[in-house]
Order: structure tokens, then C-alpha cells, then sequence
């Protein structure tokens, strides 16, 4: 599956452009099919560096990268994943879940 489509990477706003936004858009969603983590992608540089959400152990909002989303596989071996179903929305949404 290809994690980021040309449309995503139109709407994805570049690293800190958003840091004086209070409630900030979440543009699209990765996640482990067999595993518990999940990615929310606020930010990207354009290369390999996003800033987003992390919902792993707990929530937390910091940075990852398309190289680990696509070199790791979750417990069975199943790589990392786009919800092509995930509506944007703003990250108090995904926070209050």
C-alpha cells in the first residue's frame, strides 16, 4: 500500500507551520493491521519527517518517520498501513477518544 498519495501530500502543511495553531487538523492515519499503534499525521518536512500524534503505550504528540512507518511490521509480521477510510479531523477529536 502506498502510505502517502499525491492528494495527502498536498494537504499535509509542512513542519512547524502549525505550532501556533491551538486545535490543529489531522490529515491522514497509519497504523499497525496486527498491532495496537496508531499514527495521526498533522505535519510533514516533505521527505521523511512528520509531527503528529503517537497512540501507542499512550497518546503524545511528537515526531516519526516514513522510513520506520515503512521498514517495521507489527506482531505478525503485517506492515504499517493508510486508513484510506479516515475523514480529516482536528486532533481534539482523536484526543477525547
Amino acid at each position: 500500500m502506498q502510505l502517502l498519495t499525491k492528494d495527502i501530500l498536498e494537504k499535509l502543511p509542512p513542519l512547524y507551520s502549525q505550532e501556533e495553531v491551538k486545535d490543529p487538523m489531522i490529515i491522514c492515519k497509519f497504523f499497525y493491521p496486527d498491532f495496537s499503534w496508531t499514527w495521526y499525521a498533522i505535519e510533514f518536512d516533505g521527505r521523511d519527517q512528520f509531527f503528529g500524534l503517537v497512540d501507542g503505550f499512550e497518546k503524545e504528540l511528537g515526531y516519526f518517520s516514513l522510513s520506520e512507518l515503512t521498514s517495521n511490521r507489527g506482531k505478525l509480521g503485517l506492515p504499517v498501513e493508510r486508513d484510506r477510510y479516515f475523514k480529516p479531523c482536528h486532533l481534539s477529536e482523536i484526543m477525547s477518544k
